[in-house]
């Protein structure tokens, strides 16, 4: 009938938000255990790069060789913990007898730790894994890598453009992987004035262990 007012449904509570909430104290408790972790590790370098095992061997073992350098030259490194790159960083610093963390995250398919690290720890959500991998280390260094790695490293450039963190070697190897990003970044980003001049000062592509390695070293106050 017209003007008939309509009587709504009995509304249900939805417990399901109620359990939403409770991810908060899941939260702050990954980050709390990520912080005791971290923290006692004085000097570090995080890797990054992919998972995968598709790569050129020869980026595995300058991961390796790069890992095992600074880590003699007291670094602890940094890794995402899986396999692929990150697998290739621990295994250097560990067998090198030195300092060998992983941040690993749980997925739908599991992805297992790595057996090179000397601690590690297993996160639930990316973000909070994030902000450990960038919160102690004196240096960030990328292998080549898939969107996972993209997603860090502009992440990284931004914290450091902005001031967020501070002024520190990110170091990207492989010049013929990245050479196509760097000239975009130049030809496009630059050339249209979204970043600045002094902002492609931020990174150094590297094509050698020993190249990373000198660079880092001179960056680096140890």
């Amino acid at each position: 009938m017209e003007g008939e007012l309509k009587v709504c449904d009995p509304v249900k509570v939805d417990h399901t938000k109620d359990m939403e909430s409770w991810r908060v104290f899941k939260i702050m408790a990954e980050l709390v255990d990520g912080f005791d972790l971290l923290r006692k590790y004085r000097l570090a370098a995080t890797f990054f790069g992919s998972a995968r095992n598709t790569l050129d061997p020869s980026v595995y073992a300058a991961a390796e060789e790069l890992s095992r350098k600074l880590s003699q030259s007291g670094f602890a490194i940094i890794t995402g913990g899986a396999s692929g790159i990150m697998e290739a960083g621990n295994k250097g610093a560990f067998n090198a007898g030195g300092k060998s963390i992983g941040l690993n995250i749980k997925l739908q398919h599991e992805q297992g730790g790595n057996k090179y690290t000397t601690d590690s720890m297993t996160f639930n959500y990316f973000f909070t894994r994030r902000v450990m991998l960038a919160f102690e280390s004196e240096v960030y260094v990328f292998f080549p890598g898939g969107y996972g790695t993209l997603d860090e490293l502009f992440e990284i450039l931004t914290l450091v453009q902005t001031n967020k963190i501070k002024r520190i070697p990110i170091v990207m190897y492989g010049k013929e992987y990245w050479a196509p990003l760097v000239a975009y970044i130049k030809g496009t980003l630059l050339k249209h004035q979204t970043i600045n001049e002094e902002d492609l000062q931020l990174f150094q592509v590297v094509d050698s262990a020993d190249e990373a390695y000198e660079h880092i070293l001179k960056s680096v106050k140890c």
